[in-house]
């Protein structure tokens, strides 16, 4: 894969497109001095040679528009490896090896669905299919740099997932939130417990996945959101 294709090129919010729905969500937010912020922050860390996954940062608010979203799965960061992220949390694109914790989420979903893993290298662990059937694969903080995991946490991100998250939330339509890791789990006082499904897990990585006080081995995530969209007639 080129460059081009595997880190970030523009730190302009104009060159990452996003569905419709979200426009106005996101217009405000590079509007406002939070988005600005970070705007120059980026520009500064691209001007001094960093390299800055995924290239598209808002991958995510492109492929699944608001209206579409039935499922939100919460991650922290983007991979920081090359090559991994893709703009979509635990996503990595077709024919990328599984990172430890897609591998995680794969196993959970064939103990508690019974769902073999997806075929290598195509899908492999590739996402896309899963954010154009309405799963929103959002991290809380949406670029990182090569090699420094949380490299850009507190940079002003948080800011527009928090907002992406009180917008869903906020929604007519019920939707289930998949928390997974304490991070995660912080942004469940922005969520109507009464009126979503809110599932919370140990995060997939190795090193907290079967570990109290709720290993993601075993969690059960998948089919509960399963079982809870069908009482809900959905």
């Amino acid at each position: 894969m080129s460059a081009v294709a595997t880190q970030l090129q523009s730190a302009d919010p104009a060159d990452w497109p996003v569905a419709e729905g979200w426009q106005l969500l996101v217009d405000e937010f590079f509007g406002a001095a939070s988005g600005l912020k970070l705007v120059d922050f980026l520009h500064e860390r691209l001007k001094s040679g960093a390299v800055i996954f995924p290239p598209r940062p808002l991958r995510a608010l492109e492929l699944t528009p608001p209206e579409a979203v039935r499922v939100v799965i919460l991650g922290q960061d983007p991979y920081h490896g090359r090559g991994q992220a893709e703009g979509l949390a635990f996503s990595v694109a077709p024919g990328v090896a599984l990172p430890p914790s897609l591998r995680n989420i794969f196993k959970e979903l064939q103990r508690d669905l019974g769902m073999p893993p997806p075929r290598f290298p195509d899908p492999g662990g590739s996402l896309v299919k899963w954010a154009t059937h309405g799963v929103l694969l959002l991290n809380t903080c949406l670029t990182v740099e090569e090699g420094q995991p949380a490299s850009h946490s507190g940079r002003g991100w948080e800011v527009l997932t928090d907002a992406v998250i009180r917008h869903v939330a906020h929604s007519e339509r019920p939707v289930v939130f998949m928390l997974w890791g304490s991070h995660a789990q912080s942004k469940k006082a922005l969520i109507d417990g009464n009126r979503h499904k809110v599932l919370t897990a140990n995060h997939p990585s190795p090193l907290s996945a079967l570990r109290p006080p709720v290993p993601f081995i075993g969690c059960g995530h998948f089919s509960q959101a399963r079982a809870w969209r069908e009482t809900q007639g959905l």
